[in-house]
């Protein structure tokens, strides 16, 4: 594998720490496996968004997703309700890994760029600001420039042209397989970074990920290696 010189992070469980979302699960449904229940759907609808042309911001499907688990396990999910997950998306903290695995990486020539699903915030800090991580960082770019989610191939493609680099030049690092497939796709590297319920998809005929690592120290021991 030739060393990647644009390491492109995925922000939401890569970075930050989505069973910070927990609470308001376990106040709402009584049990805090439905976050999962809820992120899975989520994932789901932003891929089937894409793949029926239509767009709406990763916020806004997140709660309307939340409002449509609620009605299959028959639970009134409200206004405040809604609002405590959009300030829960946008507060999430950083994974305890990642500051020294980025710092890491960055003392050693890597340029470090994220590629999220979630909008940018006009309001206030997004939530790789919130969470302290965004001093790494050269460009912080969403898919919400090009209306379509991961792993569209489009996504990975625009985040190329506004680099200014090739597919070639990149790694994809991200928790989710789905994610590193599509960046795969446009001829990108791949790290697994797996997070709890993260692991490789073991499957003749899909790529496997060029790095399969526990958390962002590994990652960098690794690349740093190399």
């Amino acid at each position: 594998m030739p060393r990647p010189s644009v390491l492109v992070f995925d922000v939401n469980e890569t970075l930050v720490d989505i069973d910070s979302l927990a609470p308001l699960f376990i106040d709402l449904f009584g049990d805090e496996r439905v976050l999962r229940e809820w992120f899975a759907q989520l994932v789901m609808y932003s891929m089937s968004a894409t793949l029926a042309d239509s767009y709406v911001k990763f916020s806004t499907l997140a709660q309307g997703v939340l409002r449509m688990v609620g009605d299959i396990h028959h639970v009134d999910v409200t206004d405040d309700d809604l609002h405590r997950l959009k300030t829960g998306l946008l507060t999430m903290p950083a994974h305890p890994d990642a500051a020294e695995g980025l710092t890491r990486l960055q003392d050693n020539g890597f340029r470090l760029v994220t590629l999220t699903n979630s909008p940018p915030n006009p309001d206030g800090p997004t939530a790789l600001q919130s969470s302290g991580l965004a001093q790494f960082f050269e460009r912080q770019l969403s898919v919400d420039a090009c209306r379509a989610f991961k792993p569209s191939p489009a996504v990975y493609r625009y985040a190329c042209d506004a680099l200014g680099v090739t597919p070639a030049d990149c790694m994809m690092v991200a928790a989710h397989v789905w994610d590193t497939l599509g960046a795969q796709k446009v001829g990108f590297g791949a790290a697994l970074i797996t997070r709890p319920g993260n692991p490789p998809l073991p499957v003749d005929g899909l790529p496997q990920p060029d790095i399969v690592v526990d958390d962002m120290r590994e990652l960098a021991a690794r690349l740093i290696a190399d």
